[in-house]
């Protein structure tokens, strides 16, 4: 069977990241700018092979100080490792349109196998006659383990950030002719 190329359709996609803050409450954050692809046998995406790349400069909270505070070395060190990156080992249907997608997550240098969820939401022709589907990926990742350790003290004695990191990516595919 033949190989099928798809891309990230980045006009119809999001990836976005939740934290704990204070422990009462989620702070949401985005990636604007990202690209990757899905190599398929036919139009079958079990066993596909995923790469996923983001540019860590684009992470948009909505405060701009908060954004440059995650660039810089506290945080993501942006200028010395500009890229998460994401590639897949496999690809597997766990029960309806639920695959388990395992790869591994490089960020800050830092490689590490993750578990995610990969939800099929179905498959489209768009009005130009392209083929494209969408799935909904998530996945939590505990940041300490890729050298994102920041954080401080609130005056309870608490910790003001949380160490597990929620994923969440609505992602569209275009099938490549």
């Amino acid at each position: 069977m033949s190989k099928t190329t798809w891309n990230v359709d980045v006009a119809h996609s999001e990836v976005q990241f939740k934290v704990k803050h204070l422990v009462i409450s989620t702070v949401t954050g985005f990636f604007r700018s990202f690209n990757g692809t899905a190599v398929t046998e036919g139009d079958n995406f079990e066993d596909a092979q995923v790469e996923f790349a983001i540019d860590v400069n684009s992470v948009d909270t909505g405060q701009p100080g908060r954004d440059e505070h995650l660039r810089n070395a506290d945080f993501f060190e942006a200028e010395k490792y500009p890229e998460f990156r994401f590639v897949s080992n496999s690809l597997k249907k766990e029960k309806g349109d639920v695959y388990k997608l395992v790869g591994d997550l490089t960020i800050k240098g830092i490689t590490k196998e993750v578990e995610l969820l990969a939800e099929y939401g179905g498959t489209e022709r768009d009005p130009w006659g392209n083929t494209k589907v969408g799935f909904e990926v998530s996945g939590v990742i505990d940041r300490k383990e890729y050298g994102v350790t920041f954080n401080s003290v609130t005056e309870t004695g608490g910790l003001a950030l949380g160490e597990n990191i929620k994923i969440l990516a609505n992602i569209q595919l275009a099938k490549q002719a």
